[in-house]
């Protein structure tokens, strides 16, 4: 389930990969969080699309590797990129443009030549205290990800989230656009998800963290980390 983020990765190649672009103007990046947020936002939206055009696609990348790819463009490379089909997530002062999934040789043009290094994004001040009743989304506290790194595994762990509610909950979110926090989890948090038996993401390990490292956990409003 490794992916590549701001940097490339090594894993072997997968039959379709996520493409995810954020926006990242050189005057203003966005914060960190909200970035975050919005790509695990636009990766719910996109695999719930009811889009026909994109529904095999989709279906298709579900059953194999759920890889993730996330790269960054500003000015005129934000502008070429949103015309490509696909769904842009604006969440806070951070734009995330999601794509249909594609074979992973054979991408746009348009994406393929948007950097995939070089980018980190920080929070101006600590983010605040999740909404109560929102779903979580936790990165694990003892494993250091970039930006791209931690936005791909942040939408990783909303899909599986995703995977593990019931029908009706599902629906119930859905209609909230999928509203939900993504906060770095502090040791005692991350212990009561994992004790509570939520789903969690481990990393192949083929990019920035060791293989098999927990990254990431979905946490639903109904479980208490207290």
């Amino acid at each position: 389930m490794d992916d590549a983020g701001l940097v490339e990765d090594g894993e072997a190649p997968a039959e379709r990969v996520l493409p995810l672009v954020v926006r990242v103007e050189k005057a203003e990046p966005p914060p960190r969080t909200d970035a975050l947020e919005a790509a695990a936002r636009a990766v719910l939206l996109m695999v719930t699309t009811a889009e026909p055009a994109w529904r095999e696609a989709v279906d298709a990348w579900q059953g194999n590797r759920i890889r993730k790819v996330v790269r960054r463009a500003r000015g005129a490379e934000w502008r070429r990129a949103s015309q490509l089909p696909g769904l842009t997530v604006a969440h806070g002062h951070a734009a995330v443009r999601v794509y249909p999934p594609i074979p992973l040789d054979d991408w746009p043009r348009d994406l393929s030549r948007l950097q995939v290094s070089g980018t980190e994004l920080a929070d101006p001040s600590p983010p605040a205290d999740p909404r109560p009743g929102l779903p979580l989304v936790l990165l694990a506290p003892d494993v250091t990800m970039t930006a791209g790194k931690a936005m791909a595994q942040a939408g990783h762990a909303a899909q599986l989230g995703l995977w593990s509610l019931g029908p009706d909950e599902a629906a119930r979110w859905a209609a909230t656009g999928f509203d939900l926090a993504v906060r770095t989890a502090s040791e005692s948090q991350w212990l009561a998800a994992l004790r509570s038996g939520a789903p969690v993401v481990h990393d192949a390990g083929f990019t920035e963290v060791t293989p098999g490292s927990a990254t990431a956990t979905f946490v639903p409003p109904a479980v208490s980390l207290t």
